[in-house]
C-alpha cells in the first residue's frame, strides 16, 4: 500500500509530497528516475534517496514501512549539506551527512521501524494543515527541534519529526536556484540544451553548472528524466503511446521506447500496468 499526500501550504514551494508505504508481501519495488530527492525513514533508519539516473530495484519484506518527504525537482538546494551530484544514484544514511539542524538529527543510533503493531493498525490520515496538538507544531517554533530518536514507533510521529526538522532547517535559509523550475520546464519540451540556455539567458556552461547544482544531473540527463516523467504521466492517463511520444517531445515511438527502457529497465506498458 502506497499513499501520497500534498505538503502543507508553507512547504509547498519546496516539497512535492509526503508519503508512506507498507509492503504487503515480500517483493522488489522498482523506483524510476523522477529528478526528486527524498528523505526517508525505513526499517534501517533515516536515509536520503538521491536523484536517480536509472532503475533502482528495492527489495521489501512484508510489513516493511517507509515514510518519506519528497523535494520538488530542483528545490532541494543545499539542504543536505553536500553537492547534490554526490547523492546521485545513492542511498545515504542521514547520519553520514551534515546534521539537519543539530546533533540529534544526525545521531548514528536512530531506531528502526520494527514496531509491527503500529504497522498492522494502519497509518493515520495525514493532516493537510498543521494540527496544534502535533509534534511539529509544538516544537518547530523553538530551537529545540524534536529528536528523531524520541519520535516513537508510529509512522505519523516519525513524519511529524521529519517535517519539523525540515521546517527548522529551511527557516535558517537554504536557498534553491530560482531558475530550477524554468530549467526543468524548458528542457522537458524537447528543445536542445543550447536553445534552452539561450532562452533562459545562460551560456551552455552556466546552464550545465546550475543544472548540476540544482538537480544533480547534467542538462541532457535532466532532459531525459523530465521528458520520461511527462511521458509516464500521459501514458498512465490512458494516452496512446504514439501520441505520448509526440506530445512528450520524442522523435518517434521507438525513441520513446528506447528511453523508457534505458531509464526504467522495463517497457512503458509494464510501468503503466496495475502490477507495474
Amino acid at each position: 500500500m502506497y499513499v501520497e499526500r500534498p505538503p502543507t501550504a508553507d512547504l509547498a514551494g519546496r516539497l512535492a509530497c509526503v508519503w508512506h508505504q507498507v509492503s504487503e508481501a515480500d517483493a522488489t519495488q522498482l523506483v524510476v528516475p523522477d529528478a526528486c530527492v527524498d528523505l526517508i525513514w525505513g526499517p534501517e533508519g533515516l536515509f536520503v534517496a538521491g536523484p536517480d539516473t536509472g532503475p533502482m530495484p528495492t527489495p521489501m519484506t512484508s510489513g516493511d514501512t517507509f515514510v518519506g518527504i519528497r523535494f520538488r525537482p530542483g528545490a532541494v538546494g543545499a539542504f543536505f549539506g553536500v553537492p547534490l551530484q554526490e547523492l546521485r544514484d545513492q542511498r545515504v544514511r542521514l547520519s553520514d551527512l551534515p546534521p539537519l539542524s543539530d546533533e540529534r538529527l544526525g545521531a548514528p543510533d536512530l531506531p528502526s521501524l520494527s514496531d509491527r503493531p503500529a504497522v498492522a493498525s494502519g497509518f493515520p490520515p495525514f493532516h493537510d494543515q498543521p494540527d496544534s496538538s502535533s509534534l511539529h507544531d509544538q516544537r518547530v517554533r523553538g530551537r529545540d527541534l524534536p529528536s528523531l530518536r524520541d519520535a516513537g514507533a508510529g509512522p505519523r510521529a516519525r513524519l511529524d519529526a521529519m517535517l519539523a526538522a525540515v521546517r527548522g532547517r529551511l527557516s535558517h535559509g537554504v536557498p534553491a536556484d530560482p531558475a530550477g523550475t524554468a530549467i526543468a520546464g524548458a528542457l522537458r519540451t524537447g528543445r536542445t540544451v543550447g536553445e534552452v540556455a539561450w532562452d533562459l539567458g545562460f551560456s551552455e556552461r552556466q546552464l550545465h553548472r546550475r543544472t548540476l547544482a540544482a538537480f544533480g544531473y547534467a542538462p541532457k540527463i535532466l532532459q531525459r528524466v523530465v521528458r520520461f516523467q511527462h511521458a509516464l504521466t500521459l501514458a498512465r492517463a490512458g494516452v496512446p503511446l504514439a501520441e505520448v511520444a509526440v506530445t512528450a517531445g520524442y522523435a518517434d515511438q521507438p525513441h520513446l521506447s528506447h528511453d523508457v527502457k534505458r531509464l526504467s529497465g522495463v517497457s512503458m506498458r509494464h510501468l503503466v500496468s496495475p502490477a507495474g
